[in-house]
């Protein structure tokens, strides 16, 4: 069964988009290549977003075809409740049944390759359903100060996770 894997990349201070969704912190501050996100892209089969991220993909981010930057083709499923825009992509899929019913679609369309999940939203509902196999989380030296949060649940228990703890040490 395909792996699912949440894979983003994270300021210091825990947000995983700027205010207003901004994304631009995060290009061309970087180096060009990471083996991991390397490996994760060309591991990822299929991916599970969030209407709003697919709202955003297409005004801000060529849609589908702006994934990883461009270097990344297959399919979507997007979990929704609202009906597709007239114009949609026919490489995305809208699913009205659930983060569930979206992660079992992706899997089949993988082809044995992993599952993405983009969308902190999704990511929590995926979390929460108890499909989740890992996280990949790509740390960047800035401060946002505000924006979307890696991980925005109150009043749910503590999730623990394996691994190890990780020491960061930046300078100003």
């Amino acid at each position: 069964m395909s792996e699912v894997i949440w894979h983003t990349t994270m300021s210091l201070d825990g947000f995983i988009a700027g205010p207003d969704d901004d994304m631009t912190w995060i290009h061309g501050e970087f180096p060009e290549t990471n083996a991991v996100a390397d490996e994760v892209r060309q591991r990822t089969g299929a991916i599970v977003a969030g209407r709003r991220w697919h709202d955003l993909a297409a005004e801000r981010w060529d849609g589908r075809h702006g994934i990883y930057g461009g270097d990344w083709d297959g399919p979507v499923f997007v979990v929704t409740h609202r009906p597709p825009p007239d114009d949609a992509d026919p490489g995305i899929t809208f699913v009205h049944e659930g983060v569930e019913a979206a992660v079992a679609g992706a899997r089949e369309a993988a082809g044995g390759k992993a599952v993405g999940i983009f969308g902190a939203n999704t990511a929590r509902q995926v979390i929460e359903s108890g499909l989740l196999d890992e996280i990949v989380i790509h740390v960047a030296p800035v401060l946002l100060g505000d924006g979307v949060r890696l991980h925005d649940a109150p009043g749910i228990d503590a999730i623990r996770l394996q691994g190890e703890l990780t020491d960061l040490r930046y300078r100003l």
